[in-house]
């Protein structure tokens, strides 16, 4: 599991992933989703790249997602493929981890948890 974040120093942060989100994909991004999660108001996670979620992996964005939503902030998953988008159904946390497809719509989603959002 490879974790880039893009940070401007803004309210929102963009974290992109790449590999598997197994057991050990997940202790790999536990920590900087936590930290992020405690410093910004909204994460968008590019999950396009990630080609296995295991429990451990949706752990870790569900806590990183009510972290945020605590703060009045939010979360949301960017373009997962098609295998990763129905494990996050079949977690049903879909309305805590909101999947979308592009950025603008990530941003829309993420505006309407608090009133400004930037990336």
């Amino acid at each position: 599991m490879h974790i880039e974040t893009s940070d401007n120093k803004e309210a929102t942060a963009k974290v992109v992933l790449t590999g598997h989100l197994d057991v050990a994909g997940a202790d790999i991004v536990a920590l900087r989703l936590a930290a992020l999660a405690g410093a910004k108001q909204g994460l968008i996670i590019d999950m396009s790249a990630v080609s296995f979620i295991a429990p451990n992996g949706i752990r870790h964005l569900a806590a990183a997602a009510e972290a945020l939503s605590r703060r009045n902030g939010g979360l949301v998953l960017l373009d997962p493929g098609p295998l990763v988008a129905e494990m996050l159904k079949a977690s049903g946390l879909t309305d805590l981890l909101p999947v979308v497809r592009s950025e603008s719509e990530a941003l829309s989603v993420l505006s309407r948890t608090r009133p400004s959002v930037a990336v």
